[in-house]
């Protein structure tokens, strides 16, 4: 019984690998082999590399009814192409759609591209995902997850200077649940979410010079916090080891 679980499992896992790689490989392919998609790939990956939210609100509204879409679009493919920079689609969402609507679209399409990425790594193990990322990238994200354990996810996404998508892929190369990973993520994520949504409805003329500011005093402040907790850790493990020496 338990070995016709354990092969049904492997043929389930084979049937979603060949899945998986077809529709990435027909994604791939498309660009070579269809101009129209190929411009349109090739503007999106002009879009993200001007680093500008403005740019990135003016090539979302382009599309006008299929606004919406494009933008969920784009963050589930900045999430697989992973390191691009999201806070770009969050601040044109909120610009384009009301603060409130455009935190629900940037929170849904990042859960997506969240659950995208959490699947490619279970389904394709470390090789893919190293090339998808960077073996360094992957190796501080294992590190972050030894030192916090189970809140590791929880953690990583209420800090706005780790890699969102590196941590979807890392987590999907562990034995975490699914839905213990994404339920974290979603909780994790909310609050950086509507505070980049509410700041990018401001971000017009010299407001947007002053809310940056206020943003790099919280990821400043944030990570003085983070610093601070991993210091008192490693002094917590060093008095650990020195009793348990002590005691021998």
């Amino acid at each position: 019984m338990a070995e016709a679980s354990a092969e049904a499992k492997k043929k389930s896992k084979r049937v979603q690998r060949i899945v998986t790689a077809a529709v990435l490989a027909a994604a791939v392919g498309a660009y070579f082999v269809c101009p129209g998609y190929k411009a349109v790939i090739d503007d999106i990956l002009r879009t993200f590399a001007t680093g500008d939210f403005e740019v990135m609100r003016e090539f979302i509204a382009k599309y006008g009814k299929q606004a919406a879409a494009l933008s969920f679009f784009l963050m589930v493919f900045q999430s697989v192409a992973a390191p691009l920079p999201a806070f770009l689609i969050t601040f044109a969402n909120a610009n384009l759609f009301g603060w409130w609507q455009g935190a629900i679209l940037s929170w849904s399409s990042a859960m997506a591209g969240a659950a995208l990425c959490f699947y490619i790594a279970r389904i394709f193990g470390r090789d893919v995902v190293e090339k998808l990322t960077s073996k360094s990238g992957l190796c501080a994200i294992d590190e972050f997850f030894e030192r916090h354990g189970k809140q590791s996810i929880l953690i990583a996404r209420l800090l706005p200077f780790i890699s969102f998508d590196f941590v979807s892929y890392a987590a999907g190369l562990t034995s975490m649940s699914f839905v213990g990973f994404f339920v974290a993520t979603g909780i994790g994520q909310l609050p950086a979410t509507i505070v980049y949504s509410y700041v990018g409805g401001m971000l017009t003329g010299g407001a947007k010079f002053v809310v940056m500011g206020l943003l790099i005093l919280f990821s400043l402040s944030v990570l003085s916090v983070m610093l601070r907790q991993i210091y008192k850790e490693r002094v917590k493990k060093r008095a650990e080891a020195g009793n348990g020496s002590a005691k021998q």
